[in-house]
């Protein structure tokens, strides 16, 4: 604990140079104060989970831990299986309880409780008490388990359905009963001895026979097989759940072991039966059962035992892009000095602040790369201003501030900012959206100030803990609020208070929050922190590629045909905002704020082409009308060229200052972000996933094959980073090692190697494509200059097309590789090859044989013929370099046909193709074609 001074006012709290409150600001809303929990919980109450209603609540509202549902009620617990109700639309995938399945379980000795109380909790179990006089219920449930556990006092289990079940096992003298209700299948295990009346009817009672335990489970068929093997582990109840994670910096391996503790309520069997969602059981080498279960996450496979473990690799984050894009310096700076000129007049709450601070704390590092030191001063200097404010509970004279402090309930344990906003006081929503910017943007200054990390740290590191406390023992919140750990991801609500669950709809901003935590661990050297995020980001990564995004196609039902799950809730995955329809917002939702910490969003380009695709479709065009700067730099992407001209055609009518209503960027980004993202991805390429680092703040970007190595240094000293492909790159301190403003290259001397295998992969009247293999470095290899005579061509990956020749001449090339510093490698093995006579040409390659033929004076036929069967052939064009155009051809015999119109003579068309080929999908090369 740093010393402190200037702190006055009775329940002010002191930590380094900042403090916090203990008593509400004058006028600030405040939560609740009834917390429905017994004696038995002790530690804080989780708040933002999956079952959070039950303890905000008499009773709760529907609850889905997958892949059962369940509310409780005043009779008792109504438990519904969705799994083969499931439906899916172009609104939602839909998977919420009705209104009277399947059944309520309840107590003969009382028909009613006053309430249902959070009795036990553990990682991702909770268990439920309903107490009236002598008769109590407890029920114990949770993630992934199709069992049900209740303990019963003062009566006997009582099942009410709303018509009869269909008993298919057992009778009333069995223990067992096998039944089917509306197509849904149980199990019901009563104690050995124990036996049944009611069957027939809609109510079925289980007669304890002087036992206290019973169990439910959902069956994923009604065989006897099953039923005998699910019976096996009925009486080994789960009594408590665990979580532990941790970060292997050397192999950048996330590993995750989820346990359970059981006991036997007979024999000694131990162990469960348990569902994996789609996150888990793609990354796990846990043998797997034959039983399955359908749910709004897409198919949950089962496994038996105490414990499973999930493997995920860290992709790494930056604290800034490098210095790397393809734009013009002097225009960069342009931008920088309109926001240098701004005088902010936003929002002072939590959330709009946050988005403040986190603009400036991604304009800094570009203002320091392109050398102007007065605007990244400007900007890190509100930066810690407006945190310090936040920070002190108290003002210059020492009293408690009514607004721009953080408020400590020891009631509910929670941290509450104010000026609040979106429910964040009273209903303890959103922290991690709302504190996540401000940690991004401390982790800022702490880059490059360590003094002031140290003095206003402690502060900082509170309001992490808020979120996301990495310690079950801590006294003063829960563990890891925002994040659940079975289901992979956060949620908002921190009462879930609705009929659908909880929800999470800004996946992105989720992750800018966890960005945060690595950054700040880095810069701090706190590891604990650093690997909590990397935990966190690696995790929520992998839940939002499949739950979100489902970039492999194979999570989302077909039925469900939009390109996204805007907001994931407990019973449905659904398309659309709390805020709005406008399909731009709808999207960019989970795309901002685009930092150097949503590199995961460019891993998957195919994904982010057809959810582009889908967004022009459901707008009508790109006449975009909100966040159109966001839309520009994810379509950087997957086609960064039109991105460019995107760019470039509406920069000029975008005004710094306004509104985002009014044309102006989204209110937490900047045309110098925008500007800076866009060409860098130009230059650098998307961020390659195979390939990582044993340094967490580390990235590889891959171009057509060229990679290009990134990495960041927070500490004092030179490094090492080594990449897991085996390349080094040396990294001087504070610094990246391509160069970020104040930092440097590390002086590289040494050229790249010499490119070889130089071939021709086509040919046109006028052009010709070539392809090579990459070159390497010590350092990493940024482009290749192909040299001919009549000319050089700039090429940023291993192929390119030479345009502009003469027809049926010979022209002989050759390439050099060039590395970040300037150095060049020696020339390539030459290729000679005669461009065709005039006409349309042609190109063949392994996979096809495509050209364009000239069908009269304003008509050309582009053709494409695919080794291999395609599915669908799109091909892409631009007319003397405008106005793209994208066509899916249509098939003719075994060849996919596109005839385009209106030319004129001399006209350039320059075009490529987008193949399906036995699953994947691949783009060509560019070629030109002269009318």
């Amino acid at each position: 604990m740093l010393p402190s001074v200037g702190f006055s006012f009775s329940g002010e709290v002191p930590l380094g140079s900042g403090s916090y409150s203990t008593v509400l600001p004058p006028g600030a809303a405040d939560v609740q104060s009834q917390i429905y929990k017994t004696a038995n919980v002790t530690g804080k109450m989780p708040t933002n989970d999956w079952w959070s209603s039950l303890a905000w609540t008499p009773y709760s509202n529907g609850q889905y831990p997958h892949p059962l549902a369940m509310k409780h009620q005043s009779d008792g617990m109504r438990i519904f299986n969705p799994s083969d109700r499931i439906t899916a639309n172009t609104a939602c995938i839909c998977g919420w309880m009705n209104d009277i399945h399947d059944f309520t379980i309840g107590n003969s000795g009382s028909a009613t409780f006053p309430d249902a109380k959070v009795d036990n909790f553990s990682d991702w179990f909770v268990s439920a008490l309903y107490q009236n006089g002598g008769s109590s219920i407890k029920a114990s449930y949770g993630h992934g388990s199709p069992y049900v556990y209740f303990t019963y006092t003062g009566g006997n289990p009582v099942l009410k359905f709303y018509t009869p079940p269909t008993v298919w096992s057992g009778n009333a003298n069995s223990a067992v009963l096998g039944v089917t209700i509306e197509g849904a299948h149980y199990a019901l295990f009563g104690p050995t001895g124990s036996t049944w009346s009611g069957i027939g009817t809609n109510n079925l009672t289980n007669n304890l026979n002087g036992k206290n335990y019973f169990s439910i489970a959902a069956l994923p068929d009604h065989s006897p097989a099953t039923l005998t093997k699910f019976q096996q582990y009925a009486y080994s109840h789960v009594t408590d759940t665990k979580m532990n994670y941790a970060y292997n910096s050397s192999n950048s391996n996330v590993t995750t072991t989820y346990t359970y503790t059981t006991t036997a309520k007979e024999g000694s069997q131990t162990g469960t039966i348990f569902a994996l969602y789609p996150h888990q059981w793609k990354n796990t080498s846990q043998s797997l059962l034959s039983y399955t279960y359908n749910s709004v996450r897409g198919a949950m496979k089962t496994a038996v035992g105490t414990s499973f473990t999930t493997t995920m690799k860290f992709t790494g984050v930056l604290p800034a892009l490098p210095d790397k894009g393809t734009y013009n310096k002097t225009t960069l700076g342009g931008y920088i000095n309109e926001e240098e000129a701004l005088t902010y007049t936003g929002g002072n709450d939590t959330y709009w602040l946050g988005k403040r601070l986190g603009k400036l704390a991604t304009l800094a590092p570009i203002a320091d790369q392109v050398g102007d030191a007065t605007a990244s001063a400007q900007f890190r200097n509100e930066i810690k201003s407006r945190l310090q404010n936040y920070l002190k509970a108290s003002d210059s004279s020492g009293n408690l501030k009514s607004s721009n402090l953080f408020y400590y309930n020891s009631n509910w344990g929670s941290l509450i900012g104010y000026p609040a906003s979106f429910g964040s006081d009273s209903e303890l929503n959103d922290h991690h959206f709302h504190y996540g910017y401000y940690i991004k943007a401390a982790a800022e200054i702490a880059r490059t100030d360590k003094t002031w990390a140290a003095s206003w740290g402690p502060m900082v590191e509170l309001l992490i803990r808020d979120m996301a406390s990495w310690d079950r023992n801590d006294p003063m919140f829960p563990y890891l609020r925002n994040f659940d750990p079975y289901a992979g991801h956060s949620w908002a609500a921190g009462h879930a208070k609705f009929d659908d669950g909880n929800n999470n709809e800004s996946s992105s901003e989720a992750m800018n929050a966890w960005t945060g935590l690595i950054l700040w661990g880095e810069a701090t050297g706190n590891t604990t922190i650093r690997d909590l995020g990397i935990y966190l980001y690696t995790t929520e990564m992998n839940a939002i590629n499949d739950y979100w995004f489902d970039v492999q196609d194979n999570t989302h039902p077909a039925g469900y045909t939009p390109s996204v799950v805007t907001m994931v809730w407990g019973g449905k995955g659904a398309n659309g905002t709390w805020f709005t329809a406008n399909p731009e917002q709808v999207h960019g939702i989970n795309w901002l704020p685009i930092t150097a910490g949503s590199l995961y969003l460019t891993h998957y380009p195919n994904y982010a082409n057809k959810n582009y695709a889908a967004l022009v479709s459901e707008n009508g065009g790109t006449n975009w009308d909100a966040w159109r700067d966001l839309v520009w730099m994810y379509r950087a992407i997957s086609n960064p060229a039109d991105a460019k001209n995107q760019f470039n055609a509406g920069i000029g009518s975008m005004a710094t200052g306004a509104a985002e209503g009014a044309g102006g960027p989204e209110t937490g980004n900047s045309k110098a972000n925008a500007y800076h993202w866009i060409y860098n991805l130009d230059a650098m390429g998307n961020a390659d996933p195979s390939v990582t680092a044993n340094s967490p703040t580390a990235a590889v970007f891959n171009k057509n094959g060229v990679k290009t190595y990134v990495a960041y240094n927070f500490t004092n000293a030179a490094k090492t980073v080594t990449f897991s492909d085996g390349t080094t790159v040396s990294v001087p301190a504070n610094s990246f090692n391509t160069g970020n403003g104040g930092g440097g290259g590390g002086g590289d001397t040494s050229a790249p190697s010499t490119p070889v295998n130089l071939i021709s992969t086509g040919k046109t009247a006028s052009s010709v494509s070539l392809s090579w293999s990459a070159s390497t470095d010590n350092v990493g290899v940024t482009g290749y200059v192909i040299q001919y005579a009549g000319g050089t061509l700039n090429a940023p990956g291993t192929s390119a097309t030479v345009s502009g020749l003469s027809a049926n001449t010979a022209y002989t090339f050759t390439v050099k590789a060039v590395d970040a510093a300037g150095n060049q490698s020696g020339a390539s093995s030459a290729v000679t090859v005669t461009t065709d006579a005039a006409g349309g040409g042609g190109v063949t390659t392994p996979d096809y044989t495509a050209g364009v033929a000239k069908l009269n004076v304003s008509q050309a036929k582009i053709a494409f013929t695919p080794t291999t069967n395609a599915l669908y052939v799109d091909v892409h064009y631009l007319v003397n370099g405008a106005n793209q155009q994208n066509v899916r051809m249509i098939k003719n015999g075994s060849t996919w046909e596109h005839t385009v119109d209106s030319l004129t003579a001399g006209q350039a068309v320059s075009y490529w193709f987008t193949y399906e080929k036995s699953g994947p999908q691949y783009d060509s090369p560019t070629y030109t074609y002269t009318h």
